[in-house]
């Protein structure tokens, strides 16, 4: 049976940081701990959309964190990379395996901008991937930016977070198409639960992780439960399923696991917990 980490799961307590997305989804709004997740695989876990101000306090709690918990092998952390030597800020940090600067929500041509873009450029001068928290929409931008940064390993969120069988869903499957051409473009198979319409077909559900298994291939699929923002729409136990089930025929190690080790903890030294916290 394969060991899986899991790509994709957030930490957050809001008695330590301030999260302000979750002053309106009360069922989340609580502390969600590694105490409290559910399964004991490995992980990788993704900054948690706390104020900015609070990222270096995030990276040295998640750090302490992983001291206690091992399998706990890394954050994917937030950086304002529009602004210039913020990449450069967590390069030396060996507990860094990542960044994600969340850009869903941004105004269309913030993926083109020339500051966020040589921002993208500095992850790949210093080994870090770029991991893009994009609505569909935003696919096309997401395709430019890969290009104009060929040397920068970008790893797709959520696959873009479509719709499974609703509006715009043969769209997102074209640009997902045209995204997955980019040979440094990764994806996350997670999140896709919380984006799917109660009532949907689960077999619409696999079809969408088919299609991003069909478009980049084993070789470049990660997989990711987006625990806890999963719960919203349905378990932990139940998203493995549904990957599971779209795995068919397909390498499980690979995407389960190995892909994961190579995206991130690939590069010497990273993944380690040892390092001092900010003062």
């Amino acid at each position: 049976m394969t060991a899986v980490l899991d790509s994709h799961l957030h930490f957050w307590d809001p008695r330590r940081l301030r999260y302000p997305w979750l002053d309106d989804i009360d069922r989340l709004n609580r502390p969600f701990i590694p105490e409290h997740f559910p399964a004991r695989h490995d992980v990788i876990v993704v900054e948690a959309g706390r104020v900015p101000g609070d990222a270096g306090a995030e990276i040295a709690w998640m750090r302490r964190e992983a001291r206690q918990h091992p399998w706990i092998r890394g954050i994917v952390a937030h950086a304002d990379l529009e602004h210039p030597g913020e990449a450069g800020r967590l390069a030396g940090d060996p507990f860094v395996v990542g960044v994600r600067r969340n850009v869903q929500d941004e105004a269309p041509g913030f993926l083109e901008g020339a500051d966020f873009r040589a921002g993208v450029r500095s992850l790949g001068e210093a080994g870090l991937p770029f991991d893009a928290c994009v609505r569909a929409h935003q696919l096309p931008e997401l395709t430019a930016l890969a290009e104009a940064c060929p040397r920068t390993t970008i790893v797709l969120d959520h696959l873009g977070k479509p719709a499974p069988g609703g509006p715009g869903y043969d769209r997102w499957r074209r640009a997902l198409r045209r995204l997955a051409r980019h040979a440094n473009v990764r994806c996350k198979l997670s999140g896709l639960a919380t984006e799917t319409v109660p009532g949907t077909p689960r077999a619409h559900v696999v079809d969408a992780v088919k299609e991003a298994l069909d478009s980049f291939g084993p070789g470049r699929c990660l997989y990711g439960s987006d625990w806890p923002v999963m719960t919203l729409a349905t378990d932990h136990e139940a998203w493995l399923d549904v990957v599971h089930a779209a795995l068919d025929g397909h390498p499980a190690d690979a995407v389960l696991r190995h892909n994961a080790e190579q995206t991130y903890l690939a590069r010497a030294g990273h993944g380690q917990t040892e390092g001092k916290d900010p003062e």
